[in-house]
């Protein structure tokens, strides 16, 4: 098989959550220990970094990996979904794995494969684990899918835990409280492993707490132990942050090549997980990591976080898509300069919009549009929700037409705003 026929048969044959939605989702590990047996246990030989969260896992999954990159580590990477290339989640110092890797595993493997049945998902990770071990690298930063408990890089017992932001998303498999949701992520925490918690939340902070307790895993609020002081930008457009280590009256200066104003969420879980991780031994210098921060996109080639696409006009895409990652962007969007709004949005047909609609600005121009999936909620009936909370704009049948209509009726000082789906931003990158 080709590499483009590998692909499609994976596409069709295995159900994949993100285009199908529940159909994909297995509320159990048992192909995922089925498929580590077959492949003789791969994620057992290199360590692991283990990171869950409702917003930011991405993130910091990234900045971790960039700056273990730059201590002279062999970093291997597994994140969720990709945007572009299927490659992009999997990928070793920044580099993808290869067309040929990814068309030999499954040619190999497609035995057990249609023996097994596994989701896409699953398929993955066993993919990437292999690919870990064969390569030997030092250590992987591996990012859970959904959840945690249940999710298929749960196999692994890391050297550090990572939790990010808990809030309101995949409610129909996770839970429909923020308490039910953290209960879920702290699925991952394992005994004697040590916890970091990007964010202190009244609503998650005793289910960490208690879960950490019980399976004698040392935790860490990473909110308790830095703040940040101020932000600003540097000459050369990053992200500047003064952070204070609480306690201590010192004050470092990170720089960070990912803009989005969330981030000073995830730069400060990032820092307490380096923490710990030098704490256990590796050697991660102080300029490693600050050399990390600021090349996190460009070493690892995260995609999708308050990714400038052109200017004149502006052209944002973030892939931000529930209520808490749309009111950071909503935040951002109002104290960036600009003289009028074009927001081109869309969604999946499975997901409650009700709760983001109403947080999007009204004082805007809107191209409602529908991703190349087949859980894409159609453009037309997107407009008329969209209509009950003021937000009036045309509908496109796809991304592109959104785009190119967009930009006809925009002017140079104008901002155009590219998002709400995933899958939406994936359209307009390609």
């Amino acid at each position: 098989m080709t590499y483009q026929q590998t692909l499609d048969f994976l596409f069709s044959q295995l159900p994949m959550y993100q285009r199908v939605g529940k159909a994909a989702y297995k509320a159990d590990l048992n192909n995922t220990l089925a498929l580590d047996t077959y492949f003789g246990n791969p994620h057992r030989k290199f360590r692991t970094i283990h990171v869950a969260g409702t917003n930011g896992k991405g993130s910091v999954s990234h900045m971790l990996a960039s700056v273990l990159m730059e201590a002279g580590y062999k970093v291997g990477l597994y994140t969720s979904p990709h945007l572009i290339d299927f490659r992009e989640r999997i990928r070793i110092n920044g580099e993808m794995v290869s067309e040929q890797f990814v068309v030999d595993f499954v040619h190999d493997n497609k035995k057990i494969i249609e023996e097994i049945k596994p989701s896409f998902f699953e398929m993955t990770v066993a993919m990437a684990f292999d690919f870990f071990a064969k390569q030997k690298v030092d250590v992987a930063v591996v990012e859970v899918g959904m959840g945690g408990r249940l999710d298929s890089t749960n196999i692994i017992t890391p050297e550090l835990s990572v939790i990010t932001n808990i809030s309101l998303d995949h409610t129909d498999f996770l839970g429909d409280t923020i308490g039910k949701i953290a209960a879920e992520k702290a699925g991952i925490i394992k005994n004697g492993i040590p916890v970091v918690v990007s964010q202190t939340q009244a609503e998650t902070e005793h289910v960490f707490i208690e879960t950490a307790k019980e399976a004698g895993a040392p935790i860490v609020f990473a909110d308790k132990v830095r703040r940040i002081f101020e932000t600003s930008f540097s000459s050369d457009g990053k992200k500047v942050f003064q952070i204070e280590k609480i306690g201590t009256g010192l004050v470092e200066e990170f720089t960070l090549d990912l803009l989005g104003s969330y981030q000073q969420k995830n730069i400060v879980g990032a820092l307490a997980a380096i923490d710990v991780l030098c704490e256990k031994g590796y050697s991660i210098l102080g300029e490693n990591i600050k050399s990390g921060l600021s090349k996190t996109s460009a070493n690892t080639g995260l995609l999708g976080r308050w990714q400038k696409l052109s200017e004149l006009p502006l052209t944002i895409c973030d892939t931000g898509h529930n209520t808490d990652g749309i009111t950071s962007i909503v935040e951002q969007i109002s104290s960036t300069s600009f003289e009028k709004l074009h927001m081109i949005i869309g969604f999946v047909n499975d997901k409650n919009i009700d709760g983001i609609l109403q947080l999007l600005p009204k004082n805007a121009d809107y191209y409602f549009t529908k991703a190349s999936i087949p859980r894409a909620m159609d453009e037309k009936l997107l407009a008329q929700r969209a209509k009950m909370y003021g937000l009036k704009g045309e509908s496109f049948e796809n991304v592109k037409s959104a785009i190119d209509f967009c930009k006809t009726k925009s002017n140079p000082n104008d901002l155009i705003f590219i998002g709400g789906s995933t899958f939406v931003v994936a359209d307009a990158l390609k």
